[in-house]
């Protein structure tokens, strides 16, 4: 009671100073109340989505039964984005390819971003390597893989037992027809189809304007959806952050914290310490960036998915002033190639479990782990729960891992997550407006002014 009698002169201040600055009405109107004060602060997107995950968090910690049953909350929000995923993907796609007259440049881009996609998940996974042999979490843990409870990953061990090596993962950017691409919602297969028609849109010339003019106000017509499904995102990240501690608990961070701290620490060593240097070489303040996409960063907290906001970041790109065919062309690309949050945790969790069962790698083990997960980790594209997928088939590989032994992390997967996710978006997006520079297609004034005014 004291401390908050003391607080509420400073609550009172707060109050008056944003009554008189953003509502220009009487501060001492009685009809006013605190409400109708903090009513427009209440109607941004990212304030709910704040107030959703204390709330979620809230709910997991203290009704943790509740909690659980609250995961349909945020497995529907997500389905609903994904829903619509694979058609945005296709339309806008087939709709920038076939717009354009240069074919030359389609493929100068596509080649820029190929190149630029593998230094960035090389140099992602070249820190992760750092980090954890100079830290080593799980060295003196002693742990014996035969004790591990087997019964939450065994549906992950035996999908891994599918091969995702060089000659899968080429055969499986075809797809069958593509009608079950889009119905599974295989990015690949849809991209790889979308960039033929495209092409062959673009050869035709006026005769593919009927379509075309359908494709686009399809295209508005999804983006109108989108509208409608972001209303849900509060809720949708209530539920996933209510499941996720009700379900694992806070306390599992602790037995596993160390490791933890050292996966989150080497994704911002990775944010500011590669994709913010290049921005800044390329004259582009990276902070300003992560604030004008604050609210794609907290919805992607919240569900632990970076395609819930794929295409609220294609759209802020362009307003941004990226060319519109280079977003549609590097952000679905980089969806599947450039996921260096996922890069990162598979490159630490392979030596720390090797750590963790008394068996650490050498320093040749390390860069032969490094190659593998060049071609696993592209092969992961379009595959559910592909972390622990790919981690489980690339241990075998390694030779002197269990793959039992990935029941050590089963426990705080889930936290990591959401920094796997989240580094996957700012490394994308990081990476679209790199290329655009890189190709002069980025309209810098228009990209300062848009970041000043949403600093302000």
């Amino acid at each position: 009671m004291c401390l908050a009698l003391k607080l509420f002169p400073i609550l009172q201040a707060f109050l008056y100073i944003y009554a008189r600055k953003f509502v220009k009405e009487p501060i001492f109107n009685p009809d006013y109340t605190v409400f109708m004060i903090l009513k427009p602060v209440f109607k941004l997107l990212y304030v709910q989505v704040v107030i959703a995950i204390l709330v979620g968090v809230l709910v997991g910690h203290f009704f943790p039964d509740i909690g659980v049953q609250m995961k349909p909350l945020g497995d529907g929000f997500i389905k609903l984005i994904k829903m619509i995923i694979a058609p945005l993907i296709f339309s806008s796609v087939v709709l920038g390819i076939a717009g354009m007259q240069n074919v030359q440049k389609i493929g100068r881009i596509g080649g820029k971003s190929m190149i630029y996609f593998q230094i960035s998940t090389m140099v992602a996974m070249f820190f992760a390597v750092v980090v954890i042999n100079v830290f080593k979490p799980g060295e003196g843990m002693g742990v014996d893989p035969k004790t591990l409870d087997m019964t939450d990953i065994g549906s992950f061990i035996q999908q891994s037992d599918q091969s995702y090596g060089v000659k899968e993962f080429l055969l499986g950017i075809i797809p069958d027809n593509i009608i079950g691409a889009l119905a599974s919602g295989n990015i690949l297969q849809v991209l790889f189809f979308a960039v033929l028609l495209g092409f062959a849109l673009s050869k035709i010339g006026d005769k593919a304007s009927p379509f075309t003019s359908v494709l686009q106000a399809f295209l508005d017509g999804l983006f109108g959806v989108i509208k409608m499904i972001m209303k849900l995102a509060p809720i949708g990240a209530m539920g996933a952050m209510s499941f996720t501690i009700g379900k694992y608990g806070i306390d599992a961070l602790s037995s596993l914290g160390f490791l933890m701290l050292a996966f989150y620490g080497t994704c911002l060593l990775y944010i500011f310490g590669f994709v913010g240097i290049v921005l800044w070489w390329y004259k582009i303040n990276l902070l300003n960036v992560l604030r004008y996409i604050k609210e794609e960063l907290l919805i992607v907290l919240g569900t632990s998915s970076s395609e819930s906001v794929l295409p609220m970041i294609m759209q802020k790109l362009e307003k941004l002033g990226c060319e519109r065919t280079l977003v549609r062309l590097v952000i679905p690309t980089g969806y599947s190639f450039n996921l260096d949050g996922t890069a990162i945790y598979l490159t630490m969790a392979a030596i720390f479990l090797a750590q963790a069962i008394g068996h650490p790698m050498a320093l040749s083990e390390q860069l032969f782990l490094l190659i593998v997960l060049t071609i696993t980790s592209n092969g992961a594209a379009g595959v559910t729960g592909s972390g622990f997928i790919i981690l489980a088939a690339t241990l075998p590989v390694l030779g002197n891992i269990p793959v039992e032994s990935i029941a050590i992390l089963f426990g705080i997967d889930r936290f990591m997550s959401e920094a796997r996710a989240l580094t996957n978006i700012i490394g994308n997006t990081g990476a679209t407006l790199i290329i655009a520079r890189w190709e002069n297609e980025l309209n810098m004034d228009t990209l300062n002014h848009e970041l000043e005014r949403r600093v302000v």
